[in-house]
Order: structure tokens, then sequence, then C-alpha cells
């Protein structure tokens, strides 16, 4: 079926960005299994992690293409228009707020090109390390915990392409990308982490 309307985009984060795959194989797996059982192919995804490679387990880190480039999933950018229509449907007015059973239409009218989507560096950007404490109250106290993960710098920039079956649906879509310079993409974004710009490629 043709696409009614192809937006091209091009993200430039403006803070870094945290991965948020888990370096361990087993976990990964039955992540995926819970989230996504019908992923096109849950070992693709596994050993795109390059998990030998990392030492530090419990990381989080960026899966990696055919040349050893850190890459997002396709689904991770549906996970992004599902996380900011959800809050922004909150706002009178906005195209989001009327947008009936969003996730269903995200799902089933919205899709993201290619499956593997490369991040491209800046000049002179390495991958890093971001380490945080993470609090939480338990039955027995509160309890901190060191959470790591592997960072893309600001300044990197990711292209896709969002295929839209029904026309209507780019206002929000539009709408969901701008929300990005308030909160972005990857882990810890409640601290500001992954926010981005956008634009749209002819």
């Amino acid at each position: 079926m043709e696409a009614m309307k192809n937006l091209r985009v091009r993200v430039t984060l403006t803070e870094e960005m945290l991965g948020m795959c888990c370096s361990e194989p087993d976990i990964h797996e039955e992540y995926i299994a819970s989230k996504a059982p019908n992923a096109p192919s849950t070992a693709e995804e596994v050993e795109a992690l390059g998990v030998e490679e990392v030492v530090a387990k419990g990381k989080t880190v960026f899966p990696r293409d055919g040349e050893g480039r850190p890459i997002l999933w396709d689904y991770q950018i549906k996970g992004l228009l599902k996380d900011a229509c959800g809050m922004l449907r909150k706002v009178p007015g906005s195209a989001c707020s009327k947008v009936k059973a969003y996730k269903k239409e995200i799902d089933g009218l919205i899709f993201v090109a290619p499956r593997k989507i490369p991040i491209t560096l800046p000049p002179g950007g390495e991958i890093s390390d971001c380490q945080r404490p993470l609090r939480a109250q338990t039955a027995q106290g509160e309890r901190v915990a060191l959470a790591n993960s592997e960072t893309v710098p600001a300044g990197s920039t990711i292209e896709f392409t969002i295929d839209l079956l029904c026309a209507a649906h780019e206002a929000f879509v539009r709408e969901c990308l701008n929300y990005g310079a308030l909160r972005g993409l990857g882990q810890w974004r409640n601290s500001g982490k992954g926010k981005f710009e956008w634009e749209e490629m002819e």
C-alpha cells in the first residue's frame, strides 16, 4: 500500500542521548519477547548489541550495524511518537488531543524506515558513558543503585522516513517531533537527555 504522505526527517541532538538496550543478551531477548513478540527478528536485535565488547554488566548500550555504527531501531521512533502524543493529548487544542486510540493509530497507520537507523556522530564526537544514581523507595527503605549507559554526543544526527497511511496524521506527527526540543529520545529523558531539533529533508 502506498503512503499518503512521506516525511523525510533529520534529527540533530541538542543534548547527549543515552543508549536504551540492555547489554546482556538473555535479558534483552526476554524483554523483546515480552514487548514485541512478533518482532521481525529477535535474534537480529540481540546480535546487533555486540555484547562481547561490553564489559559492564547491566549497562545500556546502542546496538551496532554491520559497519559498527550505533543505531536506533525503527520501533524506537514509534515509541517516541507514542510518548510525545500521550503527553501532548492533554494539552487543549493540540493536534494530539484530537487523536483517539493514538497507540493503535501509530502502530497500524504510521511506519518508520529504515529498520536500522544509523546515528552519525559529529566531527570529533565519540561514544562515551553516563553514570548516575537511581533512587527508589522500597518496603526496606530507600535504595540506591548505579546506572550506566553509553551515550552519543550533542550534534549527532539521525535520518529516517515516516510513512503516513493517513495524511490527516501529519499534523500530530509534526507536533510530536517538535516536542523533542523539550523531551527527547533515549534513557533519562526527564533529566533533559536526548533533546533534539528536527528538519524535513527534500
